[in-house]
């Protein structure tokens, strides 16, 4: 499976943004996309995921009310839109893809075995 995001900018503080991620190959053997971020001198950590086939999504607290995952399985992409944006949103955003069971847990990098290169998303004040 290759993943490509892209969508990101510059953008002033309470903006929106919307991050895209296609993915192509053998994307039947994921069953859920995920989106994670990293800033300088941080771990990566989760944002958001969402599983193909339901539609069933997570978020981190936060992110939660104020960034939307979303799918369009036609087109093999998934969506961030991302609204009333801070600076400490600034960061790499990443999308990921994984073959998941329902149960586990999808805020886990570990459970993702497919990345996409990243796409910078900077957030002035």
């Amino acid at each position: 499976v290759q993943l490509q995001a892209y969508g990101g900018g510059l953008v002033q503080a309470g903006g929106s943004l919307r991050l895209s991620c296609g993915a192509s190959g053998r994307t039947f053997s994921s069953s859920a996309m995920g989106w994670f971020r990293q800033s300088p001198g941080k771990e990566r950590e989760f944002v958001a995921a969402i599983r193909w086939s339901s539609g069933n999504t997570v978020y981190s607290k936060s992110v939660k009310a104020r960034f939307t995952i979303s799918r369009d399985n036609a087109k093999n992409t998934v969506y961030l839109q991302m609204i009333s944006l801070k600076p400490e949103d600034t960061a790499v955003y990443y999308c990921a893809a994984g073959d998941i069971n329902y149960w586990s847990d999808h805020t886990s990098a570990a459970q993702y075995d497919y990345w996409g290169q990243g796409t910078q998303v900077t957030v002035s004040s």
